[in-house]
């Protein structure tokens, strides 16, 4: 007789949410090396991002730590990969990302700004590389730079492009940040400190070594299981919206996985034997999670965790989450800063929610309060609730 497939509640993976990505109290993190270990990245396309997300998962968040991680010791390396989206991985597992993921990245990026610059611009591979060499001896001087100082240094870099001719949002950028961008996609040069505060999405650049090559379909398989690892049980299609890969190479990873198949309440799913065993029950927890957080973008299938009826208040038209209010695994509304720093938060839950979620959810406002000081940031995607509630 064939043994029924384990079925896997949406409470049971509420239930083990808190501790595995380091939300509960008890669960939260010494370093921001271990949050991004955790989390397997952090989501980077908001500067802000990267420090709230730590914040949350932090025993004592600290600024200067995380910018010690990621432009002292290095330990955190700023990635263009998954879904051509902007990542914060371990340095360990960077090579992994890359030859999984950011590799394939990096060639379209290169083949598409290449085929502009030949067509508008008339300038040909040659020149391509030329100017590389160019930007990277002017670093080797300079030690480090703006994007603006390596226009200065290789003038080529300031010839513009014609962006959606014809339309009333036409363009004609520089291709400074879209060239040092391939550069940086390739492993050539990275992001060093921002130009002001940890907030800020201007940034110096500085010299780097490209990752070691490892095999493609060995870091892909380990890839999905560190994926599994942090968000399993996870869908088939849960996986290749995170990587970004065809549901080919997909299925081949996750077929090296060690993961077997169980169910959860939208159908088939893939988990490793280790996290079969039915949760703990935990203890009651509270966060204040940023927009595009690694938690909530981290599934294609978001029922589980957020109401239907919220997502037109706390997404916005492309599917990036605002800021939001957790409580035991869900998300149960938004949050927003005002212009002089204060935190306020709005409940989605009809009823309200229970007296002890909002003193667990008015201490995190405090938390993060203290977290910001002088800072002031509005996500880079802006979300109604969080529109509303900034004022």
């Amino acid at each position: 007789m064939t043994k029924a497939r384990r079925k896997i509640t949406a409470e049971e993976r509420r239930a083990r949410l808190g501790a595995r990505h380091l939300l509960a109290p008890a669960a939260r993190a010494n370093t921001p090396e271990a949050v991004a270990e955790a989390l397997l990245g952090l989501h980077a396309t908001d500067p802000a991002t990267v420090y709230l997300a730590v914040a949350a998962r932090l025993k004592d968040p600290s600024v200067p730590d995380l910018e010690r991680a990621l432009y002292e010791d290095r330990t955190l390396v700023r990635m263009l990969c998954m879904r051509r989206t902007m990542f914060v991985v371990p340095r360990e597992l960077a090579p992994v990302v890359d030859a999984s993921a950011a590799r394939a990245v990096a060639a379209r990026e290169r083949r598409n700004l290449a085929k502009v610059i030949q067509e508008q611009l008339g300038f040909d591979g040659r020149w391509f590389a030329a100017t590389e060499d160019a930007v990277l001896a002017a670093l080797s001087r300079r030690g480090e730079a703006t994007a603006a100082q390596l226009a200065d240094d290789v003038p080529d870099l300031k010839s513009q492009i014609v962006q959606s001719e014809g339309k009333p949002y036409e363009a004609r950028p520089r291709i400074t940040s879209r060239f040092l961008g391939v550069m940086a996609a390739e492993g050539r040069i990275r992001r060093g400190r921002p130009l002001g505060t940890w907030a800020s999405s201007q940034f110096r650049w500085i010299s780097a070594e490209p990752h070691p090559e490892l095999p493609a379909d060995e870091s892909k398989a380990e890839l999905a299981a560190r994926y599994l690892a942090a968000f399993g049980p996870a869908t088939t299609e849960d996986v290749k919206w995170w990587t970004g890969w065809t549901l080919t190479d997909t299925r081949k990873a996750l077929a090296r996985t060690g993961a077997v198949e169980a169910d959860l309440d939208e159908g088939p799913c893939h988990v490793l034997p280790a996290h079969l065993e039915a949760a703990a029950e935990p203890e009651p927890w509270a966060a204040l999670l940023p927009a595009l957080d690694p938690t909530p973008m981290g599934w294609r299938g978001r029922d589980w965790y957020v109401d239907e009826d919220h997502r037109a208040e706390l997404f916005d038209t492309t599917g990036n989450i605002g800021p939001s209010v957790w409580w035991n695994g869900r998300v149960v509304g938004g949050w927003a800063q005002r212009a002089d720093g204060e935190i306020v938060t709005a409940p989605l839950v009809k009823g309200g929610l229970p007296r002890e979620a909002r003193a667990a959810i008015d201490a995190e406002a405090e938390r993060l309060a203290a977290f910001f000081g002088d800072v002031r940031v509005k996500p880079s995607f802006r979300t109604p609730l969080e529109r509303r509630l900034a004022g």
